[in-house]
């Protein structure tokens, strides 16, 4: 059975709850040996076998995959994206004081109590709503469980668009470099959070991911963000993410209007 971890805001304060859906609406695709997949001697996900290869001889990212356990004392990255800095997040002075404002109000008004969705990368740092990677030729697709959201990351040799509408995940394209998958995204809108303490950015950031394939069931993903008009000097930090074997997304929808009458945030 796959649990979430939601925030229930209760007064001014946001609760965090485990909230554990009923077997009926988990079963679809709770178990589903896949093939491809190596096995232990006893049929288990062999997590530790060789990184899988694509048909071009690049590393797959192809699977079902969900931010690592944090290490360590202090809120995960899902709260706090840049929890490795040290004094945190470089912020100009306005991006400071929102970000000051949202954290003492402990995340109340992210974008998702009103089913907006998470952007990058806080989009995949939801533990216990995964996200898939489809890696083709052309262009890999990510799909995100949380609100039944996707990203399509194009590899075919375009360029990305000179004046594009603002979106909340941007406009992404991709080259290799060795075994990583290098991604740059430009064309945010201002609205998404970079994590539910609400670091925030501008219309002008731009991101770059480097994603590595560790071994079969561990990736890591390197996040950069350049953003002058919000940050004095670009910024990274690397998360460490696990694949779900044998298992597949499920249907997550977002409720507007019975989620905005209990204040729930996810």
């Amino acid at each position: 059975m796959r649990g979430r971890i939601g925030t229930l805001l209760i007064g001014p304060v946001l609760v965090t709850v485990s909230l554990t859906l009923p077997v009926a609406a988990m079963a679809q695709w709770f178990t589903v040996p896949l093939r491809g997949t190596p096995r232990t001697a006893d049929g288990k996900p062999d997590l530790t076998a060789p990184a899988p290869k694509a048909a071009d001889g690049r590393p797959d990212l192809s699977g079902v995959w969900s931010v690592a356990p944090t290490v360590g004392a202090g809120p995960g990255y899902l709260a706090n994206i840049a929890r490795d800095l040290p004094g945190g997040p470089p912020l100009q002075p306005w991006a400071k004081a929102l970000h000051d404002q949202r954290k003492a109000a402990e995340g109340a008004g992210r974008p998702s109590e009103r089913c907006l969705p998470h952007g990058i990368p806080d989009a995949m740092l939801v533990r216990n709503l995964p996200f898939k990677i489809i890696q083709a030729p052309d262009v890999t697709v990510i799909l995100y469980e949380e609100f039944n959201n996707w990203r399509q990351v194009h590899t075919d040799g375009r360029a990305l668009p000179v004046d594009p509408e603002p979106a909340w995940f941007g406009y992404s394209v991709a080259r290799w470099e060795g075994d990583a998958f290098v991604v740059e995204t430009r064309g945010f809108n201002d609205q998404s959070w970079l994590d539910d303490y609400g670091t925030p950015h501008s219309e002008a950031l731009r991101t770059t991911e480097r994603f590595r394939r560790l071994d079969f069931g561990h990736m890591e993903i390197a996040f950069t963000f350049d953003d002058p008009k919000a940050y004095t000097k670009p910024w990274s930090t690397t998360i460490r993410f696990d694949l779900r074997p044998d298992t597949e997304l499920l249907d997550h929808q977002c409720d507007n209007e019975k989620w905005s009458s209990r204040g729930a945030a996810k």
